[in-house]
């Protein structure tokens, strides 16, 4: 049974091979990226449970990077690598939001310690929120189920719900849902996001006539309710 994915952010092969060895020994299912562009695009792409980001890439500063990702996927930890063993460093690592910092040269049986680690912290801090609960995202197939019901979803619609899906809450702007779910976010426009929230709060009120998650910010943007509206509740716009 696989533990998650992982992605391995390492610009140096011999020591990602060993990474990536060390955790498919594991159960973890390591995807590795030699490049901070690769990188964004595997996170746009697919789920991760966790990153490993190298801060010396070739094309991009690490923690650069991590600030994307974060943009990309705000609830993915991430553990930095580097060969700069400096504290300041480290604590602008862990200042950035990073949930550990390892120092190359180090143990793979360590990393894949901390890993584990991380993993078991997140999983603990992460409340199943009300309304977040009645979604079930499947991101191996791209699906998405409502109450146990398959939504009949565009690949656009899936990514936009999933966004708001994984952070129930969080209110983000139309730009952050254009970024995050569109393949060209330069050739759409703010009406277009509006459009397809549109599209998915009539194909959720298919499945129930009185189902409103998906709340409108006025000026701002759109999040999903952290906890379920009542039967009727007032809010859709």
């Amino acid at each position: 049974m696989s533990a998650g994915a992982i992605l391995v952010v390492e610009d140096e092969p011999a020591i990602a091979d060993t990474i990536v060895y060390a955790l498919a020994t594991e159960g973890y299912e390591p995807r590795w990226c030699a490049t901070a562009a690769a990188a964004l695009a595997a996170v746009r792409d697919a789920h991760f449970e966790l990153a490993i980001l190298d801060v010396g890439l070739p094309d991009a500063n690490g923690f650069d990077v991590f600030k994307r990702l974060q943009q990309l996927a705000p609830a993915l930890p991430a553990i930095f690598l580097t060969a700069r063993s400096g504290e300041i460093d480290r604590v602008l690592g862990l200042e950035l939001g990073a949930d550990d910092y390892v120092a190359k040269p180090f143990s793979p049986r360590e990393l894949v310690a901390r890993v584990r680690t991380v993993l078991r912290r997140v999983a603990r801090a992460q409340p199943v929120p009300g309304a977040a609960a009645e979604f079930a995202v499947d991101d191996e197939r791209k699906t998405i189920r409502f109450r146990g019901r398959a939504l009949e979803l565009s690949r656009i619609e899936y990514r936009l719900l999933k966004v708001l899906v994984e952070r129930p809450g969080r209110v983000f702007s139309r730009d952050e849902l254009m970024q995050r779910a569109w393949d060209d976010p330069a050739a759409s426009f703010d009406r277009t996001v509006d459009a397809h929230v549109k599209q998915l709060r009539a194909k959720l009120r298919a499945i129930d006539p009185d189902a409103d998650p998906i709340q409108t910010h006025r000026g701002l943007g759109y999040s999903l309710r952290e906890t379920a509206a009542p039967s009727g509740a007032p809010g859709r716009g």
